[in-house]
């Protein structure tokens, strides 16, 4: 008889053979990839071709997402693969910079929730008593708070005083302010799930066997968390960092609709949606405008929430049985 090669295998070996069983989860894969590599890469593309003669200076300079021309409200065609906005800006190259200013947003933010949550959600779990009581409580609280609502505060009363200071002490980053507030912002309001999660995988974990032994050795507690605890989370980690990260980008993409996010000369995939809502009037809708930043953008979310979904399916042991 043949043996299971799956016995054979390791837990990771084991959790991409299902995740490549999943077809939405490879698709999306597959195009946030190319949607990533774009969003890269054209910059340096126009960058390129204003060295390569005339030619490649008037595609760069059509497709220029800052350069203001005449070629105002023009529909999608050949030069201009989405067509252009109201200061006769390529939308195609203002969408990709706005889809890169979305997802730095949406990882920045989710990479400042990851670190909060883990270690806010592994000391808690791990020390149980008065201070798991103290600290989760802590969390009930800041759940009852409006989080869009404390992030539209936090950039309304400190953000002027902050950029008074970096005029001062770091004139460079004076002009990143905002950019700033919105990932500390949104990622203070981002890791309350984090934490629930971590310190339940943590409380199941904390008298496994193997982190007894280790207790048993002499390990401190905060090498059994680095060591042994912490990194039996990664998988459920990673499941909710995906699902984590679009929805910083949609919490963005509010707050710049409503002007509180990126300012310009900036723009991110939110700022570029409120921009075509400013130019529907009863005469002419330039539908260009809403549509494309609208549709890359609900793209991007779908294809982060069918990954996390793919990635939660392949790490749960239970769907390979």
């Amino acid at each position: 008889m043949t043996p299971n090669l799956d016995h054979k295998s390791s837990p990771a070996q084991r959790a991409w053979q299902r995740f490549r069983k999943n077809r939405p989860a490879v698709i999306s894969a597959w195009f946030l990839a190319i949607l990533l590599v774009m969003v890269v890469t054209w910059p340096l593309c126009l960058e390129l071709a204003r060295k390569l003669g005339p030619a490649g200076a008037a595609f760069a300079r059509a497709h220029d997402p800052i350069l203001v021309s005449d070629a105002q409200f023009q529909a999608p065609n050949r030069v201009h693969w989405f067509g252009t906005d109201v200061h006769g800006r390529d939308l195609f190259s203002r969408v990709l910079y706005g889809a890169q200013i979305s997802v730095l947003v949406g990882v920045v933010g989710a990479c400042i929730s990851l670190v909060i949550g883990v270690l806010w959600g592994a000391i808690a779990g791990y020390i149980g008593g008065r201070l798991d009581s103290l600290m989760m409580r802590i969390v009930d609280v800041l759940y009852s708070m409006p989080s869009i609502i404390f992030v539209i505060v936090l950039i309304s009363t400190l953000e002027g005083v902050f950029k008074s200071w970096l005029a001062t002490t770091a004139p460079a980053l004076a002009g990143l302010t905002r950019l700033l507030f919105l990932f500390i912002g949104l990622g203070l309001v981002s890791w309350l799930t984090m934490a629930r999660i971590v310190r339940g995988q943590v409380l199941s974990l904390r008298n496994q066997p193997f982190v007894e032994a280790a207790r048993a050795l002499g390990a401190g507690t905060i090498r059994i968390l680095a060591r042994h605890i912490i990194p039996n989370t990664a998988g459920v980690v990673i499941v909710y960092l995906t699902l984590t990260v679009p929805a910083i980008i949609l919490y963005e993409s509010f707050l710049s609709y409503l002007g509180l996010g990126i300012q310009p000369p900036m723009a991110s995939l939110g700022s570029l949606i409120a921009e075509g809502a400013a130019q529907i009037n009863p005469i002419r809708i330039y539908w260009w405008l809403i549509v494309f930043p609208g549709g890359v953008l609900v793209a991007m979310l779908l294809a982060l929430n069918f990954l996390g979904d793919g990635l939660r399916d392949a790490f749960d042991v239970k769907a390979g049985e």
